[in-house]
């Protein structure tokens, strides 16, 4: 019996009607004078097929239009970007193609200089020890050109006291 006094009550409650302040039904969905319930909250009356003030159709066929219009403009804008971006694209790519084969010259190269330097690297070994054996002869060379001008002074005073 708890239940069914319980259900009573529910009944109750949805039988009341609230109304607000523009005598419109709270616990009730929004009704069209002409078609029933809608879906729509809003407090307007307007109906598709009833005639309207000309001016207010025309004023809302020049807004669509320029909506339409404005928004025909962006997209056509955002083609146009996205083409630019498909030609920075294909730019980017000749040029990243271009740099690679630049790279795979240098790379090319710098195997062959490599390759050639190991080469001469006994040549320039050579080269090495000849050098510091140049540089060993030369002072020798400044030792022994030393070496005779102080028998040079030698042999002059030797001759000045023979004379």
């Amino acid at each position: 019996m708890a239940d069914s006094n319980a259900k009573g009550e529910k009944n109750k409650a949805e039988d009341e009607i609230i109304m607000n302040s523009n005598n419109q039904f709270l616990n009730q969905q929004p009704v069209s004078p002409k078609k029933g319930p809608t879906l729509s909250t809003s407090t307007s009356s307007f109906e598709a097929l009833d005639t309207h003030d000309p001016q207010l159709n025309n004023l809302a066929s020049n807004m669509f239009s320029s909506t339409s219009d404005w928004i025909a403009g962006e997209l056509d804008t955002t083609v146009e970007e996205y083409k630019l971006l498909e030609q920075m694209n294909r730019v980017t790519l000749t040029k990243y193609s271009d740099m690679s084969q630049i790279t795979e010259n240098v790379s090319r190269g710098v195997v062959e200089l490599n390759t050639k330097y190991s080469s001469l690297l006994p040549y320039l070994e050579q080269i090495d020890q000849i050098d510091s054996s140049v540089a060993r002869l030369e002072q020798a060379a400044y030792k022994l050109d030393a070496y005779s001008k102080r028998l040079e002074q030698k042999f002059k005073t030797l001759e000045k006291r023979s004379n």
